[in-house]
């Protein structure tokens, strides 16, 4: 089973996502044979790779929402996150481009460590205040993570995975993707938001039983056998 995930390294929502998702997924019977991969998506290319202010500046900037309505909505999300073991900082958050962090992350996935990568990078956005615009950090991080540094450097110096990363934003849009977090089981299920972990769970055995049906096997093609049910037993 194939589980893709669109996701933006900026957005503190998909990161309890991540957290809820992987509830489900650990106490899946069938974990071993779940595939997981990472896709990208931003929630604002047009950021430059360096926003002078802080998350709630930026969000009244350009949502234009009101800022007493901001922090009442950002409260909300630090407490959710709270509740899944996150320490979201938002008075320190560095608002910045997220585009060669999705580089970070496809570099990652050709190594076999994506998740690692990913985890790291939003821990490091939200809970330490990193700056995941600027190319030593993601040096950093990666490093962190098992990269190699030649390689992280090399592939941000060529944007070795930007046409990786436009692709992804590209199916996105093809799939009718409008946010994140965004799970797609087997092609076949959507799942929009970081919703509680129970409806992963839920999503993942009825994706499970549909690619695995259970075949009913039968002795000398008979249709029924020895057996006892609600009315009583076979005689």
């Amino acid at each position: 089973m194939k589980i893709e995930i669109w996701s933006d390294v900026a957005c503190p929502w998909c990161f309890i996502g991540k957290r809820r998702f992987e509830t489900a997924l650990n106490a899946f019977p069938h974990k071993d044979s779940v595939e997981v991969k990472w896709r990208s998506y931003q929630l604002d290319p047009t950021l430059p790779e360096h926003y002078d202010g802080t998350e709630l500046d930026y969000l009244v900037e350009r949502k234009g929402m009101d800022r007493a309505q901001l922090m009442g909505m950002l409260g909300h999300v630090k407490e959710a996150a709270e509740g899944e073991g996150l320490h979201y900082k938002f008075d320190g958050v560095v608002v910045a481009n997220s585009f060669n962090a999705h580089q970070l992350i496809h570099l990652a996935a050709a190594h076999g460590t994506s998740d690692a990568v990913k985890e790291a990078l939003l821990s490091a956005h939200f809970e330490h205040g990193a700056d995941i615009g600027n190319r030593d950090e993601l040096v950093r991080i990666g490093t962190a993570a098992g990269l190699s540094a030649v390689d992280i450097i090399e592939a941000l110096d060529t944007d070795k995975y930007a046409d990786d990363v436009r692709h992804d934003f590209a199916e996105a849009r093809a799939l009718g993707v409008t946010g994140v977090p965004f799970f797609v089981i087997d092609r076949k299920y959507g799942i929009s938001g970081a919703q509680p972990a129970d409806v992963f769970t839920q999503a993942l055995e009825q994706a499970w039983l549909e690619a695995n049906p259970l075949t009913m096997v039968n002795a000398n093609g008979a249709d029924s056998a020895e057996a006892c049910g609600p009315d009583g037993c076979a005689i």
